[in-house]
């Protein structure tokens, strides 16, 4: 460390988080959706040397915050307003559908849950890293980019989030909430299997843009948001292409229809883990092909 002539040592202030201007992503921040076990070494200043009207040397004692430091209820408000506005969106796309005889067609209904899934991602992913999912949340404390503390306070916002957006619904669309309802219209197998798979993928791929230095995470929400809606074009007609279990509760308690609800409960998770586990172990086994990075995803 460079000292001063008189032998006080020269310390900087870390970089005040939340600088206007900053990159949506970046490899030197830290977050909870791709959470480092090392986080508490990150240094941190505690005391400022400064020189006094006395001879003698002073010292303010101080903590300033890492750039990941952000509240678990700022996260959790994160959540639930993110979640909110993705199941909102997600379910009156198809509730519309029904209510105007198909104006939204398969295609729009696919086009607004993509859409809500990138403007979520991009409007909140720095505070919380915009889980949105709890199969999502569980796939991560699982392989340690999310700390399981954390975990049952999330699935509470996102469970929350899709309760009261559903009703909202319910309230505005009534009574043509049904339509906002996936329930399956191939054999229970075949709809286990599509939800599995279509969560596999949606996994993959936010495994790889939001822990992968490699991956281009400046195009996360598009990323996220284009296998979402490839993914209800693949199965919407099918299952209903929920790949999130408030997807499918929230509405189900609204409409008070909970036909195959451990479809879209089990499945989904399952999915979930197999997809970000996957990727991760793709990603282990190159990691000697260049040098070791720091984590980044959707937090700044």
């Amino acid at each position: 460390m460079a000292e001063t002539e008189n032998g006080t040592p020269n310390v900087s202030a870390p970089p005040t988080p939340g600088t206007p201007g900053a990159p949506l992503f970046t490899s030197l921040r830290v977050d909870s959706l791709s959470y480092d076990r090392d986080r508490k070494s990150m240094p941190r200043c505690t005391c400022l040397p400064v020189n006094t009207w006395t001879p003698t040397q002073g010292c303010i004692t101080t903590d300033f915050p890492s750039p990941s430091d952000v509240s678990l209820t700022r996260k959790l408000g994160a959540e639930f307003v993110g979640t909110f506005i993705l199941i909102f969106t997600a379910t009156a796309g198809p509730i519309v559908n029904q209510k105007y005889n198909g104006a939204e067609t398969l295609i729009g209904n696919a086009a607004c849950a993509g859409l809500a899934v990138m403007i979520v991602i991009l409007s909140t992913g720095h505070i919380s890293g915009a889980h949105l999912n709890p199969s999502l949340t569980l796939a991560f404390a699982t392989l340690r980019h999310f700390p399981w503390v954390q975990v049952p306070a999330y699935i509470v916002a996102q469970v929350s989030g899709s309760i009261c957006a559903s009703f909202a619904l319910k309230g505005i669309f009534h009574p043509f909430m049904g339509g906002g309802v996936t329930v399956p219209s191939v054999s229970t197998g075949q709809a286990f299997a599509l939800e599995f798979v279509i969560t596999f993928q949606l996994l993959f791929v936010v495994t790889a843009v939001a822990t992968d230095t490699r991956a281009v995470g400046e195009l996360a929400g598009i990323a996220v948001g284009a296998v979402v809606m490839m993914n209800i074009l693949i199965a919407g007609p099918l299952s209903g292409g929920s790949m999130n279990p408030v997807r499918t509760l929230g509405p189900a308690i609204a409409a008070n229809n909970y036909d195959t609800l451990w479809i879209y409960l089990v499945a989904p998770t399952l999915g979930a883990l197999a997809g970000a586990g996957i990727y991760t172990a793709v990603k282990l086994g190159s990691e000697g092909d260049d040098p070791p990075r720091q984590v980044r995803s959707f937090r700044r």
